[in-house]
């Protein structure tokens, strides 16, 4: 009889301390039955998971389209291009900006320069010199004030593209900074920009850049199962309208592009973010993202600005203004 009760006794404590070590293995972290999807390990063939300030991890290279052709991705401090020696510009430039990056430390360089890294080579200076458009940037130079090296590379020919001047300094300027204002609100958003490129787009230059007549960004608010993304598609041209108008999917872009966005995204979430537009689903507020300039990035911020001193082919004086010691603007620089 003592026998028995003693091996009931041990069967107690057996159980008891089996479903300890369970809730403590829980409660520590340790490995479970339950498959972690959202990590991967650090030797893992695919993009790995690394985490940032909000409840779900930044998914690196989730701003990265699918691949067009075989054309290489070429990779910048600030961001990534795939780019068409056919139209002399980007396909697409991708990015992710985080809240953090767009407090300002260093200033724009205004060194428009090749792109190294385009074996074929990219667009030059001569081929946008007198042609009346803006060396209108993809990823822009705000976008990449949080590194000295990722400002000066924005520069690059590889992330210019011919725009309007009214487009460029207007409505294009204004998604920017809507842009911008959801990196704050949101703590981070993935952002893919570029031209429409299509055939029997008018050329420029000796290198043959073509003048697209459209712009497209699609942006990115990872937040698992809340995640969001919204497109934007514009004609080439000044507008006085607000940024509404422009929103459609993110399904529409791909439709006018050809490119795959997001595709690292489950299939069943990427569809559900693709395929319609929600307006209401963003913040539409301008915020007024704090700068603080490091002293030894870029040119002072006192400088005065002036009108440019060259003469346009109506004989008038140039209406850009400038902050070149030489008194001109890039278009008529002697």
């Amino acid at each position: 009889m003592k026998l028995l009760h003693l091996t009931a006794a041990l069967g107690l404590l057996y159980s008891v301390s089996f479903c300890q070590q369970q809730q403590d293995s829980n409660t520590n972290g340790s490995p479970t039955n339950h498959t972690d999807e959202t990590k991967q390990t650090a030797d893992s063939d695919g993009p790995t998971l690394e985490g940032n300030s909000r409840d779900t991890s930044y998914r690196k290279g989730l701003e990265l389209p699918k691949a067009i052709g075989s054309t290489p991705i070429i990779r910048h401090e600030g961001y990534q291009l795939q780019y068409s020696e056919k139209h002399e510009q980007a396909y697409w430039v991708a990015y992710h900006l985080t809240q953090e990056e767009t407090v300002k430390k260093f200033n724009r360089t205004d060194n428009f320069i090749p792109d190294p890294m385009v074996s074929t080579g990219s667009a030059t200076s001569s081929d946008y010199a007198n042609s009346g458009y803006d060396r209108g940037h993809l990823a822009p130079a705000a976008d990449m004030g949080w590194s000295e090296l990722a400002m000066k590379e924005s520069f690059y020919y590889s992330n210019m593209s011919p725009q309007e001047p009214g487009f460029n300094r207007g409505i294009w300027k204004k998604l920017e900074e809507q842009v911008r204002a959801w990196a704050v609100h949101y703590n981070a958003v993935y952002v893919v920009t570029g031209p429409v490129l299509t055939d029997g787009l008018v050329k420029m230059g000796g290198n043959g850049v073509s003048i697209p007549k459209y712009y497209y960004k699609v942006i990115l608010d990872y937040q698992g199962e809340n995640s969001k993304a919204i497109g934007f598609l514009m004609p080439n041209a000044y507008s006085a309208s607000g940024l509404e108008p422009f929103a459609v999917s993110v399904d529409q872009v791909e439709k006018e592009t050809g490119i795959d966005f997001f595709p690292l995204l489950d299939d069943q979430l990427e569809n559900t973010l693709e395929k319609d537009v929600c307006l209401s689903c963003w913040s539409w507020k301008p915020l007024k993202v704090p700068s603080s300039v490091s002293n030894s990035g870029g040119s002072n911020d006192n400088t005065v600005a002036v009108q440019c001193k060259g003469i346009t082919k109506a004989g008038a004086q140039c209406k850009r203004k400038t902050t070149d010691p030489d008194g001109y603007c890039y278009q008529h620089k002697p």
